[in-house]
């Protein structure tokens, strides 16, 4: 899965009341600033990001690479010159690293730049972040698909055993019948079976849906034979 962005580069520049080694280019105060574009054109903290890089100009010496680790990511310098920077982006993915190319000029008091990045194969837990400004491709279709798959799946338990005669026939067990029962879940549960053992509370809960096929079987004979369905 493939996730766009536009992310907007902020620049502004004022002059400084500071010398010049160039006779000609006055000293400039600039700062560049990071944010993220949802599709009405409203701004939003670039959080997608943990941290960002900016690659700066040579001259710049020991201050060349300067990181920021909180939103709006603000690069803010001194200097007289122009020239074109590169911006490393970073999420927590692996690989998770987008590098666009700013060009820091002072034409204009301020001035915006957007680009487009583009995320490959976020996780659920950047998608999460990714969702706040704007729509992820085909999850509408996803979802869909995951909840005709899950309707389906009920369809082929109805088969298995009458879940509603089972829920109420699991009511009316003895305690002995009972902790039978509560054995064959733990030795046949899988992965998606969801449950919950509350022992100080002496409370057993179980979400039949989520039993595999041949559990509810299982436990439906038993039912069967001991007459309570």
């Amino acid at each position: 899965m493939h996730v766009e962005r536009s992310v907007k580069l902020v620049t502004e520049q004022h002059n400084i009341p500071k010398p010049s080694p160039m006779a000609d280019f006055p000293m400039k105060e600039w700062s560049v600033k990071i944010y993220i574009v949802d599709q009405q054109g409203n701004d939003h903290p670039a959080n997608c990001f943990t941290k960002v890089t900016y690659n700066l100009h040579p001259s710049f010496e020991d201050k060349t690479h300067q990181t920021f680790v909180e939103p709006p990511f603000t690069c803010a310098n001194e200097g007289w010159g122009e020239f074109e920077m590169s911006i490393d982006m970073f999420t927590t993915e692996k690989g998770g690293k987008s590098t666009i190319y700013h060009d820091l000029n002072f034409q204009s008091p301020r001035y915006e730049n957007v680009q487009t990045v583009t995320f490959k194969n976020p996780s659920q837990a950047l998608l999460a972040i990714l969702r706040e400004t704007g729509p992820i491709p085909n999850e509408d279709d996803t979802k869909a698909t995951a909840k005709a798959r899950k309707a389906n799946d009920l369809k082929k338990k109805k088969t298995v055993c009458d879940f509603e005669k089972m829920a109420d026939g699991l009511t009316k067990l003895t305690e002995d019948d009972l902790l039978h029962v509560i054995q064959m879940i733990h030795d046949h549960k899988t992965d998606e079976t969801y449950y919950k053992n509350d022992i100080e509370a002496g409370e057993f809960t179980v979400d039949l849906f989520t039993l595999p096929d041949s559990l509810a079987k299982m436990i439906w004979d038993f039912l069967v034979e001991i007459k309570i369905v």
